[in-house]
């Protein structure tokens, strides 16, 4: 199958062509021709398949053959959890569509609004965006709905974990009726699937790899290792082994920055993206990562989530993730697109239960390697497959409700929305005891 047969215009083939792609992957030809037809799906792909292309060719194909957006309107709304993300489909959109007459815009939060905005009032075809600053600028009358034809949304699986359901329902109510809605996730749990029934409309389900399955041409294995010793290790295996570029997962922002600082005083150029980095930071972290600037870049699991890198080789867990299903998004960042890559987990007997979760979900033992010279003091204990069925997971509380400032930085308020009390203001109401102990009134009506 080609390109050709999809129902693709000449524009959009061309701009593919350029790309080098002349066969189109798995879940781009089950999904485009579905959503050229105007049908809801509910499509399950891990990362590295070419889902992004899988949604956006067939968007821009429908866009282009309607009208422009107007002032403050919006056609097509892609919502993705994090902001490399939004900047890795907005890439996307702009790379397909470069043919085609067609704007776009990104907007996510860490960076000022105002530009934001600006670019909003000429009105957009396509916007990518976060949900909290979309909602930031739906706020500030910087757009509207009422041209709104196709949502996208990507990665649901991760909006889900991240706590943004709230903000999910408070966009669906802004929202015409009327659309096309696109959702695309790495897993369909019993809490997407609920989610779904509010959001599609007789969906197509399209699958294209088995549920929390890693892709098969990632080598995974394991090495024990005492805690102490991971650092070391680490530094071992990427001089011994020659290797140009990793991505290092750690559990912690503290831990990703300890460790960065490990790399570079032993001459391997190393930076850490995490959510307390800028995004300006962030986005020079990734871009010397890409260019070969940076040999390695340390992330935690948000800070990671999107990122695209072609012929990504290795991908290593300094830390087991908590949660299962992440390690299945974390190695799918290797072995992308038909290439070979490995994943290789650093692991110490304190993480044995994770480790235990991780074969139950993916249904296979890791194989162990120990390396010469690190063999662990406290053995990992073996482990053995889990047969019994995965209980679905609760979803996670949203967050407390966050306020959008113009130069982009967030501040929280407490549960019940009120402001904290600072070192110099008074409780007015005081505490039971206060209240118990406090001098009675004088009397100055007369009544007793």
């Amino acid at each position: 199958m080609s390109f050709d047969s999809l129902g693709l215009s000449k524009p959009l083939l061309e701009a593919v062509a350029e790309q080098g792609y002349d066969t189109p992957s798995a879940i781009q030809a089950k999904a485009i021709p579905v959503i050229l037809e105007g049908k809801d799906i509910m499509a399950a792909a891990q990362t590295g398949t070419g889902k992004t292309a899988g949604f956006t060719l067939p968007l821009l194909e429908i866009l282009s053959k309607g009208p422009k957006a107007r002032a403050n309107q919006v056609r097509a709304l892609v919502l993705t959890p994090t902001r490399e993300l939004a900047a890795q489909v907005g890439e996307s959109v702009a790379t397909y569509g470069k043919n085609l007459p067609l704007s776009s815009t990104v907007v996510f939060g860490g960076v000022k609004i105002n530009p934001q905005m600006q670019k909003l009032r000429r009105g957009a075809d396509v916007l990518v965006a976060t949900p909290g600053r979309l909602l930031d600028l739906y706020q500030q009358n910087a757009f509207r709905f009422q041209q709104l034809e196709v949502i996208v949304f990507d990665e649901a699986d991760r909006m889900l974990d991240m706590g943004f359901i709230h903000d999910i329902r408070k966009i669906l109510a802004l929202l015409p009726k009327q659309r096309q809605t696109l959702m695309f996730s790495a897993t369909f749990s019993n809490e997407i699937r609920t989610l779904a029934k509010s959001l599609v409309k007789d969906p197509v389900e399209i699958s294209v790899t088995p549920r929390n399955a890693a892709a098969k041409t990632v080598e995974q294995w394991i090495v024990p290792v005492d805690k102490s010793k991971k650092s070391g290790l680490l530094t071992q295996l990427i001089k011994q082994n020659d290797w140009q570029q990793v991505l290092v997962f750690s559990r912690t922002k503290h831990g990703a920055n300890r460790l960065a600082k490990h790399l570079e005083q032993r001459n391997i150029s190393a930076a850490a993206i995490h959510g307390n980095k800028s995004q300006g930071a962030r986005t020079k972290a990734l871009a010397n990562f890409k260019s070969g600037e940076v040999r390695v870049l340390v992330a935690t699991d948000i800070a990671a989530r999107g990122l695209d890198i072609d012929q990504l080789p290795q991908v290593v867990n300094f830390d087991l993730p908590n949660v299962s299903e992440d390690y299945v998004h974390r190695i799918g960042r290797t072995g992308r697109a038909g290439a070979t890559g490995q994943a290789i987990s650093l692991v110490c007997a304190d993480e044995v239960a994770d480790l235990s979760g991780i074969e139950r979900l993916t249904g296979a033992l890791l194989e162990r390697k120990e390396v010469a010279g690190f063999e662990p003091s406290v053995v990992l204990p073996p482990t053995r497959l889990d047969g019994r069925p995965i209980k679905p997971k609760k979803p996670k509380k949203p967050r407390n409700p966050r306020v959008e400032h113009q130069d982009g930085q967030r501040s929280s308020e407490n549960a019940r929305g009120n402001k904290p009390v600072g070192k110099n203001r008074r409780h007015t109401g005081g505490t039971a005891k206060s209240k118990r102990f406090a001098k009675p009134a004088s009397s100055t009506s007369g009544n007793k």
